[in-house]
């Protein structure tokens, strides 16, 4: 995408500071209607050149996308690669976050990207990974319209948080996954039984990270799949 419609912008946060976030805007339309939107929540390794890439891939899709810098308060502009030596950073990072302050920053994201111009009010939030715990945190407590979970790990230690959960939620999980076992896909599973607008896709031969290209664990079916679920939910769900 050219960067005519991509660019880092700045966010205020609730504490009167300001952090980054990568947006991506759609190509102009011969109707230039305003688009819904869409954040974009990073793995360990930042707002790298994969979440970059998928922030893009949203607003060709049709989306207006922004990734906030989650780890701004620690090292801002987190851009790790997945070699050795940076997931050692980046796991560090994670075990460093505070995310009750990151879903603060999430939910400032939110608001400010609904108050932008060109975006139609609605606003979902996909997470990969760490990002896919962070979407389903943000379901509870962001704002947010509808949420999709890509793998997120820890999410069946807060199933407490699914009662005040009452927006659409799509969950992916790998059966292959080495971290999400298949006993924490069943907790996610019984907790949201019988919610009519909660889906859960499982894809047996996946693991976890399968719709990252830079990692190993990359997909391409499972991938291609979960990205088409995700387009249908979102087009059902952000109207």
């Amino acid at each position: 995408m050219s960067n005519e419609h991509t660019s880092w912008i700045d966010v205020a946060s609730s504490d009167g500071q300001r952090f980054g976030a990568y947006l991506a805007r759609p190509p102009k339309t011969p109707a230039n209607a305003a688009a819904p939107g869409v954040v974009v929540l990073q793995e360990i390794w930042g707002v790298n050149a994969h979440i970059r890439a998928v922030v893009e891939q949203y607003a060709s899709d049709g989306y207006v996308a922004i990734a906030p810098d989650i780890f701004w308060r620690m090292r801002p502009r987190v851009d790790l690669d997945y070699s050795e030596a940076d997931s050692k950073q980046a796991f560090a990072l994670m075990q460093g976050l505070d995310f009750d302050l990151a879903d603060q920053d999430i939910a400032a994201t939110v608001a400010q990207l609904r108050s932008m111009q060109g975006v139609s009010g609605s606003v979902a939030a996909v997470g990969y990974c760490m990002g896919g715990r962070l979407a389903y945190r943000a379901a509870a407590k962001a704002g947010i319209d509808c949420a999709i979970c890509y793998y997120g790990g820890g999410i069946h230690q807060q199933l407490d948080l699914a009662s005040a959960i009452d927006v659409p939620l799509a969950f992916h999980f790998g059966e292959q996954d080495q971290h999400i076992t298949a006993d924490a896909v069943d907790a996610v599973k019984k907790t949201f039984a019988g919610r009519d607008n909660v889906r859960i896709d499982t894809y047996a031969a996946a693991g976890h990270g399968f719709n990252c290209w830079g990692r190993p664990s990359y997909h391409q079916n499972a991938a291609a799949l979960a990205h088409g679920r995700s387009l249908a939910f979102l087009a059902t769900h952000l109207g």
